[in-house]
């Protein structure tokens, strides 16, 4: 049994360990992804290997240690999504609720061959959010959907049979739509500006990058590249602004902490609870693939992850208001010269990657990021 345990131990270690190389391979990167399950894995291990009745040899208090390590690692990591944080976004009172400032929005992937079109239609048809984004959207779904379309006088379609389809739904004006393939001509994003009831134009940007892994991208370097190319534009902008999708990468990774810093945005999780979106078919299985982030001038109103629909993402509803007093009680996060030039190298090996690749890459995007000297 303590063979058992010391093996565990080493295992939780391991993958911790793992997940700090600096790479972009889909091998090293996927160790951001189940912080959760390694981290209950390793507070079980931690128990049973201190109340194991066993001689404490130098070798089991290293293995206890690095343990103790790995888990208070694995804690630093996931704790900000809980309760037990200061919340990045404040919560809109009832007394300052204003609908006229408010947006509701409804991320949903689907999953391509998922069948069951109703179990999402009736969401949508039940909560009628203002803007409805669906990712890996084709033809097909884009025929079934069709029935929401009265509602929605707003749409942006981009059928695709890659699993990278998306259509933008909105109940708000859409002006300046834009349909960008950033750094490749298979995967789309959707940039456009949503007028609110206010008359307050907020741009909102859709994006679903693919994922580090064996079946996707070998590794994460355009994903990587992808997201912060996004949040540097965001940064020199002065509108409200939000940012959501399926970023194939979850809350806590080195990615997405790097995006909010030189984004300016904020993620309202924090501080809360977690909205793990995928595996929506294996419980002990999930973690945030689906996002939602915004500027410091949105609060929020209402978030929680909706009913299965037959994919294996679960679709996430978020409502946010916006109003320049919030802007004052809430604090964008730092970014430091350190996090300018870490981004602005990742992007630069992304452009490089899609270039040598070629993938497409907009005279805009070349031009704006100039090698670092």
């Amino acid at each position: 049994m303590i063979l058992l345990l010391e093996s565990c131990a080493v295992l939780v270690i391991w993958i911790t360990f793992w997940s700090l190389i600096p790479r972009d391979e889909w091998w090293i990167r996927g160790a951001d992804f189940p912080r959760l399950q390694i981290l209950a894995l390793g507070l079980v291990v931690l128990v049973a290997y201190l109340f194991w009745d066993a001689a404490w040899t130098l070798s089991r208090e290293i293995i206890l240690a690095g343990l103790i390590a790995a888990i208070a690692y694995q804690l630093k990591m996931v704790l900000p999504y809980t309760f037990l944080w200061k919340k990045q976004v404040v919560q809109v009172r009832p007394e300052q609720s204003n609908k006229n400032k408010q947006i509701s929005l409804l991320v949903s992937n689907v999953l391509t061959p998922n069948k069951k079109y109703h179990l999402l239609i009736e969401q949508i048809q039940q909560l009628m959010p203002d803007v409805v984004l669906t990712l890996e959207t084709d033809q097909t779904w884009q025929n079934e959907l069709s029935v929401i379309e009265a509602d929605y006088p707003y749409q942006v379609a981009v059928p695709l049979d890659n699993l990278y389809g998306m259509h933008l739904y909105s109940r708000f004006k859409l002006l300046d739509t834009q349909v960008k393939f950033i750094l490749s001509d298979e995967i789309p994003s959707i940039h456009t500006k949503v007028i609110l009831p206010s008359g307050l134009a907020v741009q909102l940007c859709c994006l679903h990058p693919k994922p580090p892994s064996p079946t996707e991208a070998k590794d994460s370097t355009l994903r990587d590249a992808e997201l912060l190319i996004v949040g540097d534009q965001i940064k020199d902008m002065n509108d409200s602004c939000i940012v959501m999708g399926d970023l194939n990468d979850v809350a806590w990774s080195r990615t997405t902490r790097l995006f909010q810093r030189i984004s300016g945005l904020l993620d309202p999780r924090v501080g809360r609870h977690f909205v793990n979106t995928f595996h929506a078919d294996y419980p002990l299985l999930r973690w945030s693939l689906d996002h939602i982030f915004h500027s410091t001038d949105f609060a929020l109103v209402d978030m929680h992850r909706l009913r299965h629909i037959g994919s294996d993402h679960f679709p996430v509803y978020v409502v946010l208001q916006t109003d320049k007093v919030f802007e004052q009680l809430q604090e964008e996060l730092d970014e430091t010269q350190e996090d300018h030039e870490d981004a602005q190298e990742a992007i630069q090996e992304g452009i490089s990657k899609a270039q040598k690749e070629e993938k497409v890459v907009t005279d805009e995007i070349a031009q704006s990021y100039k090698p670092l000297s």
